[in-house]
C-alpha cells in the first residue's frame, strides 16, 4: 500500500510539472540575498513556488553547504538549511528543482560582499535625541507614488485621519537640515514596509512584506540612501520592527507554510491586553495564553514565535535590513505580546552579529515593576534574560503628566515624578530607557497640559534633562495639538510638507510667534544637550520635593548642572543651601537658557511653572 501512495504521490507531481511546464515554478527566496562572513554561518532560505515540495534540491556553490531540506504541510514551500563557510567568497550561485535529474526551475541567488564602508549598528544611547515620525503624514517628495496601482488601498485623503496623505522617504531626505539644526541626533518612523491591508495602511504596523519597503513611501535604494544621508549628518537611524504580528495580508498568511505559522484559535481570539499576565506568580495559564496568543486585532494574526521557521524567518529579516539599510538601532513594538523565549534569542542573534546594536522596547504598561519585568539583567528573578537593553519609559511619561497638572501631595504631583526615578533600582540601566512626552498613539502633551506654553517648556526641560534617551514626537517644536480620543487628530500633516500647503511651518516665516518661540527654545535646549556630555553620561542626583519645587543635579568631572522645576503656579524664592552638597564651592550659574549669569546663587527667584538649568560655575 505503501508503495501504491508513494507512486501516485510521483505521478502528481510529475503532472503538475507537466501542467507548468515553461512557467517560473519558483515564486520567490527569501532573505532575497545574503552577504559571506557573517558571525552566524547558518541561513535557512524560504523557497516558494507552485506545489514544489516533491522536488530535490541542487546547489553548487564553494563553501555552501546543504544542510537539510524541510518539506513542511504547504506542498509550496521548501525550507532550506544552509552552512557559509568563513572563507566563501561572495558570488551568485543557482538553486536548482529537480526531478529524476531533471531540472524544472532555478533561481539564482546572491552572496554579497559586506560593505565596510556603510555606518550601521551603532546603537542608539543617551547621547542621542530621537525625533518619531510618520513618513506617510511628514512630508510628501514624490507625488508619483501618493498612489501605486495593484494595491488594495489606493485612497489619498488628506482630510481623514485614516487614508493615506502621501508622505514618504524623499520628503524625510528633505526635511533632514531642519531636524538637524533642530539638535536631532536620530530619526524613528513608524514601520515603513509594504503594508497592502484595505485600510489604514498608513500606519505601517500590519506589514504583508518582510524585506520590501511600501512602494508608496519609497523603496528599499531610497531607504538605504536615507541612513546614508543621516549618518553623514551624524544621526542615526532607527527602524521600528513588529515581530509579534503582521498584517492578515502578509504572503505567509494568505498561504501558510504550515498551520501552527500563526497562532491559531478555535474560533478568533483577541489578547487581553493584561501584561500582568505574564509576571504573576498566581496568573491562571488560560489567562497568559490569551494575553501572549491571542490576536492583537483582527487583521493582525499572532506569529507563533515558538515555531522554529518562525523564528528564523523573523531573526534573519531584522539582521538583513541592518546589513542593508545601516540601521543603528530598534524600536519594537508591542513587547510585552511576544513570547520572551523567542525575544531573549532574538535579542542575542542580533548582538551577536552587532555588538554595538541596541534595542528598546514599546511597554504600554502601568507599574515600574512591571515596566522593568521586559528588560535585561534578571533583576526582579525573572525566570530568563531578555536582553533587551531599554523600553519606552511610559512611567515616566505618567509621572511628568501628574506633576504638571496636579498639586503636589504625599504621592501625587511632581512628588510622583520623584518616587518615580527613585524606583530606578529595578532596572540594570535605567540610562538606557527612552523617555518621551507623547507619541503617535497618545494625546499631544501641549494638549494634556492645557495648552500652556511656560508648562510645556518646562516638560521640555525636563525631557533633556533628566535621565535616559529623549524623544519627542514630530510637530511637537512647532507646539502641534489635539486629543487621540474622540477625534484621533495627533497624527495631522506637519504644515508645509506638501507643496499645497498654505502656511510651510519648517520655516521661520510660515510659523507664528508663539511657534517660533517654543521651536527656539527647544533648538537651544536640545543643542546644549548634544554638545554637553554632562546630559548624556553625567550621575543624577534629586532631592525629595518640597513645595512643589523639585531640583535635581546632572555632573561629571568637568560640569555641574542643576535643574529646578517650579510647579506651582506662583512665584517662589529658593534658599539653596539645601543643596550645598552638590553646589559645593560654586559661587555662580549661568542660565542657560535665557544666558543670564547669578553672581549669587544662594537664593533664587522663580517664576511660576517654568523650569530653570542652571550651569554651576
Amino acid at each position: 500500500m505503501t508503495k501504491i501512495k508513494k507512486l501516485f504521490a510521483a505521478l502528481y507531481f510529475l503532472c503538475a510539472i507537466h501542467q507548468l511546464s515553461g512557467q517560473e515554478l519558483i515564486k520567490r527566496v527569501e532573505p532575497s540575498n545574503w552577504w559571506v562572513g557573517m558571525y552566524n554561518p547558518e541561513l535557512q532560505l524560504i523557497v516558494y513556488g507552485n506545489d514544489i515540495s516533491g522536488a530535490e534540491i541542487e546547489l553548487d556553490y564553494p563553501g555552501v553547504q546543504v544542510e537539510k531540506v524541510h518539506r513542511v504541510e504547504n506542498a509550496n514551500y521548501l525550507f532550506l538549511d544552509l552552512t557559509i563557510a568563513k572563507d566563501t567568497k561572495p558570488g551568485t550561485f543557482d538553486i536548482m528543482l529537480q526531478k529524476n535529474g531533471k531540472t524544472l526551475d532555478s533561481y539564482t541567488y546572491k552572496l554579497k560582499q559586506r560593505d565596510t564602508k556603510l555606518v550601521k549598528a551603532q546603537g542608539i544611547n543617551s547621547s542621542d535625541f530621537i525625533y518619531l515620525l510618520m513618513p506617510d503624514r511628514f512630508a510628501n517628495g514624490d507625488p508619483k507614488n501618493d498612489v501605486v496601482e495593484n494595491m488594495r488601498e489606493n485612497s489619498l485623503n488628506r482630510d481623514s485621519m485614516y487614508y493615506r496623505h502621501g508622505g514618504d522617504l524623499q520628503g524625510v531626505m528633505d526635511k533632514l537640515d531642519y531636524l538637524q539644526d533642530l539638535g536631532v541626533t536620530a530619526v524613528w518612523m513608524t514601520p515603513v514596509l509594504t503594508n497592502d491591508m484595505e485600510q489604514a495602511s498608513y500606519h505601517g504596523y500590519a506589514n504583508t512584506e518582510n524585506y520590501q519597503i511600501d512602494p508608496r513611501l519609497g523603496s528599499n535604494d531610497e531607504y538605504k540612501r536615507l541612513g546614508e544621508e543621516l549618518h553623514k549628518r551624524q544621526m542615526k537611524l532607527v527602524h521600528d520592527v513588529v515581530p509579534n504580528h503582521v498584517g492578515l495580508n502578509h504572503w505567509t498568511v494568505l498561504d501558510k507554510p504550515m498551520t501552527d505559522w500563526v497562532h491559531q484559535w478555535d474560533e478568533y481570539t483577541n489578547t487581553t491586553y493584561k501584561d500582568q499576565t505574564i509576571y504573576d506568580p498566581y496568573a491562571a495559564e488560560a489567562d497568559t495564553k490569551k494575553m501572549t496568543d491571542g490576536w492583537f486585532v483582527p487583521s493582525m494574526p499572532d506569529m507563533n514565535q515558538s515555531n522554529p521557521f518562525v523564528q528564523n524567518y523573523i531573526i534573519q529579516s531584522h539582521i538583513w535590513w541592518i546589513e542593508y539599510a545601516g540601521i543603528d538601532g530598534f524600536r519594537i513594538d508591542t513587547y510585552p505580546y511576544n513570547d520572551l523565549d523567542f525575544m531573549a534569542k532574538w535579542s542575542k542573534s542580533l548582538n551577536d552579529e552587532y555588538p554595538n546594536f541596541t534595542c528598546f522596547g514599546e511597554t504600554w504598561v502601568h507599574g515600574v515593576a512591571n515596566q522593568a519585568y521586559f528588560t535585561q539583567g534578571k533583576t526582579l528573578g525573572q525566570p530568563f534574560d531578555t536582553h533587551l537593553q531599554g523600553v519606552t519609559d511610559f512611567q515616566l511619561q505618567y509621572a511628568i503628566s501628574d506633576a504638571l497638572n496636579n498639586k503636589m501631595d504625599w504621592t501625587g504631583g511632581v512628588n510622583k515624578l520623584y518616587t518615580t526615578l527613585a524606583t530606578d533600582f529595578v532596572y540594570q540601566d535605567p540610562t538606557r530607557n527612552v523617555v518621551f512626552l507623547d507619541n503617535h498613539d497618545m494625546s499631544r502633551f501641549f494638549s494634556v497640559i492645557g495648552e500652556d506654553i511656560d508648562k510645556y517648556k518646562s516638560a521640555m526641560a525636563w525631557l533633556l534633562t533628566t535621565r535616559g534617551i529623549p524623544q519627542i514626537y514630530y510637530g511637537a517644536e512647532i507646539l502641534m495639538k489635539n486629543f487621540s480620543d474622540p477625534d484621533g487628530k495627533v497624527r495631522d500633516d506637519f504644515s508645509g510638507g506638501w507643496p499645497s500647503d498654505q502656511k510651510d511651518k519648517f520655516s521661520v516665516e510660515g510659523r507664528s510667534e508663539v511657534e517660533n518661540e517654543m521651536f527656539s527654545y527647544l533648538r537651544k535646549l536640545a543643542n546644549y544637550r548634544k554638545n554637553n556630555a554632562v546630559l548624556h553620561t553625567g550621575k543624577l542626583i534629586q532631592f525629595v520635593p518640597e513645595e512643589g519645587v523639585y531640583v535635581y543635579f546632572r555632573y561629571d568631572n568637568q560640569k555641574t548642572v542643576m535643574i529646578i522645576m517650579n510647579t506651582e503656579d506662583q512665584q517662589i524664592s529658593l534658599k539653596t543651601d539645601r543643596f550645598s552638597e552638590m553646589i559645593k564651592s560654586h559661587k555662580k550659574a549661568l542660565d542657560i537658557m535665557h544666558n543670564k549669569t547669578y553672581d549669587d546663587i544662594t537664593a533664587l527667584s522663580l517664576l511660576p511653572k517654568t523650569t530653570m538649568i542652571l550651569e554651576l560655575q
